[in-house]
């Protein structure tokens, strides 16, 4: 057997997604099982043969992200000691992403440390989606499925027929995602000008483009605490926007972004189920897409070594 035949594992960060992600390829989740010793080391074991299959692991590098780390590349270890045909990493969130430069002297590039640490434990491939910045997939000495979740949200928000709307960039660095989410929903796009004095903290400078009496859609590749998007909607409502949706494709939600968006003035916050979200954050006017369907298909064109392309449109 030479990659013939496939199986998906799911470690313990995205356990709902990857049994969503098997639902739909007609499969079961391989049985494997992971604990943890008394002093905190993380144990995996394997219950079946994955010899010569092309091995498939679930697992987003969310918080805990160490921990939630370790057991990805715990996983790998085991599969590629078990003789696995391909060992397939499926990250839908990738942790660290955000440190991929230096920014100031002697700062570390750890989204490439990450990536060499993932690539040394034994990976021949890494399925992602909207990583913080697209360049990181050049990190990695393998082949890197970047997958968008673009379609997801561009698909939601124009089932809602909405009219005199307008997406918002709520900096210079998410403009091409604004501009291409304002191409699916037929809209034009705003940017904000903001300048940030040091790590989650920033200040609107100015709005770039007309949002008067419209429907504005704020979007970003991820909610971490919720600063930047509550000072982008504060500077909306004083350009005197109508109602304010607010949407990404990682909720990361750490710190007191449950608090800043439960008082902020939002009409719907929309994210997809790449970071599983506990019941307490879960908001009365959060909704949370599934992009099971997209990695079920992305799965099955790597299993059958097809291209990927139409997954981006």
């Amino acid at each position: 057997m030479s990659c013939e035949e496939f199986k998906v594992f799911s470690c313990n960060a995205n356990m709902d997604l990857s049994k969503e992600v098997v639902a739909c390829l007609g499969k079961t989740l391989g049985k494997g099982r992971i604990t943890k010793f008394s002093d905190g080391e993380i144990q995996v074991a394997l219950e079946e043969g994955v010899r010569g299959y092309d091995c498939f692991v679930v697992q987003s590098t969310s918080s805990p992200v160490n921990s939630n780390l370790m057991e990805l590349l715990i996983m790998i270890d085991a599969m590629r000691r078990a003789s696995a045909g391909r060992i397939n990493a499926v990250i839908p969130y990738y942790g660290y992403a955000r440190q991929d430069r230096k920014a100031r002297a002697r700062d570390p590039i750890t989204a490439k440390l990450v990536a060499n640490l993932i690539t040394a434990a034994g990976a021949d491939r890494v399925v992602t989606m909207d990583l913080h910045a697209s360049q990181i997939q050049g990190f990695f000495d393998l082949p890197v499925d970047h997958l968008e979740g673009l379609p997801v949200l561009a698909k939601h928000f124009l089932n809602k027929k909405m009219e005199n709307v307008v997406v918002v960039s709520p900096d210079h660095g998410s403009v091409r995602r604004t501009r291409n989410l304002a191409q699916k929903i037929n809209a034009p796009i705003a940017i904000i000008d903001k300048r940030r004095p040091e790590a989650n903290k920033c200040e609107v400078m100015n709005i770039i483009g007309d949002v008067a009496g419209k429907d504005c859609i704020l979007i970003d590749d991820m909610i971490d605490t919720a600063g930047t998007i509550v000072s982008a909607i504060d500077a909306l409502r004083e350009k005197g926007c109508k109602k304010v949706y607010v949407c990404a494709t990682h909720p990361v939600l750490s710190g007191p972004a449950i608090d800043r968006l439960r008082g902020a003035d939002i009409e719907e916050i929309v994210v997809l189920n790449t970071i599983e979200l506990p019941e307490e954050k879960m908001l009365d006017n959060l909704t949370q897409l599934s992009v099971a369907p997209l990695f079920a298909e992305a799965i099955s064109r790597v299993h059958n070594n097809e291209s990927l392309s139409e997954l981006f449109e």
